[in-house]
């Protein structure tokens, strides 16, 4: 068997052998652009032709290529029967029985403990959503925008009055944002134009780093993102690109419900200000969302030491890499639940209405294995 495997059955492409049996060290010769294996669950899988098609985009699933990613995997797939059929026909074998089932020196207690922690949160229903507390979400963003178009209609378009509507929807877009942000999430199999951010903007998230973005200053972030990512992310960078990816995805069902926002808008406020007054009144409101949505991200990556790659176990990884800001009606309302960072990283297709549940269970779970739970206690404090 040695390093290149004890080989039987049909050919694939890549250089495996369906049923073939291998050890780390085979798979993780894999790990190339061009020829690309990973593992889930001990079965050893052909990655390279399926990394272009993956619906969250080939960066995210290249990052596992020669590593063990049940994890990762279980992490990002609600419905594991679901995905099954996906993987069948990139089954090349398995690790040989005499491999651990971790690669490198990954905790398997903690994987485990961690493993059963996510059944007990299946089991107590936490990754089932609550219709109403989108449906109330969504109703106080309707609400904002329609009391801001009020005091324009009713009291006119006074400097002070157009600021204040100004605020008023940026807050609802803010909290539209988290809204997507949750979609986003839950909905695995819709790709994201999001991802394909990663090489212009790294803002911390999940393991990206030095290892594989090795010309961007990345620990060094904190130094000038600021400067870049709230002023243009937003009002320039997001518009453009995701515009862009639909129309080139052809996703025109997408566009459409984007372009139905552009109108509404428009009918409402062109009669007030104007149509270039109206486009100075987006154009500012983008901007302080931008502000918004940047500061809350990046209150929970920032300060942490996540600037290379240690290969970890997915609790200790995502511990090592997020903090948490102090639970409050308002922290949770002002951040999207996004002051849960270190569950939300854990589990990121939970609904965040659950996170104040799981929680507890995480917090126990890191103190038992030594692992720090990090937490902030004021948000004014995580922001500064």
């Amino acid at each position: 068997m040695g390093g290149g495997g004890q080989l039987t059955g049909q050919r694939e492409p890549g250089g495996g052998q369906a049923g073939g049996v291998y050890t780390w060290e085979e798979v993780q010769s894999h790990c190339s652009r061009d020829d690309q294996w990973l593992v889930i669950d001990r079965k050893v899988y052909n990655i390279t032709q399926w990394a272009k098609r993956h619906p969250g985009g080939r960066r995210v699933i290249g990052h596992y290529a020669g590593e063990d990613a049940t994890e990762a995997f279980t992490a990002f797939h609600p419905e594991l029967k679901f995905v099954q059929k996906f993987l069948k026909p990139l089954l090349i074998g398995e690790l040989a029985a005499t491999e651990p089932s971790q690669d490198r020196n990954k905790n398997a207690t903690i994987i485990q403990d961690f493993h059963n922690l996510r059944a007990r949160a299946e089991k107590e229903g936490l990754f089932r959503a609550q219709p109403l507390f989108f449906c109330l979400h969504l109703g106080h963003i309707l609400l904002l925008e329609a009391l801001a178009w009020l005091i324009i209609w009713l009291w006119g378009t006074s400097w002070t009055l157009t600021f204040l509507c100004a605020v008023m929807l940026t807050t609802a877009q803010s909290q539209a944002g988290w809204l997507q942000h949750d979609f986003g999430h839950l909905s695995v199999f819709k790709k994201s134009s999001w991802n394909h951010m990663f090489h212009k903007f790294v803002i911390g998230h999940l393991k990206y780093g030095i290892k594989k973005l090795k010309y961007m200053p990345y620990h060094h972030q904190h130094q000038y993102f600021f400067l870049v990512g709230p002023p243009l992310l937003i009002p320039v960078y997001f518009h453009i690109q995701i515009i862009r990816t639909l129309i080139t995805q052809r996703d025109w069902v997408d566009l459409a419900w984007i372009m139905s926002y552009y109108f509404r808008y428009l009918c409402c406020f062109v009669p007030l200000f104007g149509l270039l007054g109206s486009m100075a009144l987006m154009g500012f409101v983008r901007f302080l969302e931008s502000h918004w949505f940047v500061w809350v991200t990046q209150m929970s990556h920032l300060p942490m030491d996540i600037d290379h790659e240690k290969h970890r176990d997915w609790l200790t990884m995502q511990l090592q890499a997020t903090c948490n800001i102090e639970q409050s009606f308002f922290n949770d309302w002002f951040s999207g639940h996004l002051n849960f960072q270190i569950e939300h990283h854990l589990f990121p297709t939970m609904p965040r209405h659950n996170y104040h549940r799981v929680a507890p269970l995480v917090h126990a779970l890191c103190e038992k294995h030594g692992v720090p739970y990090q937490l902030t206690e004021k948000l004014w404090g995580a922001l500064a």
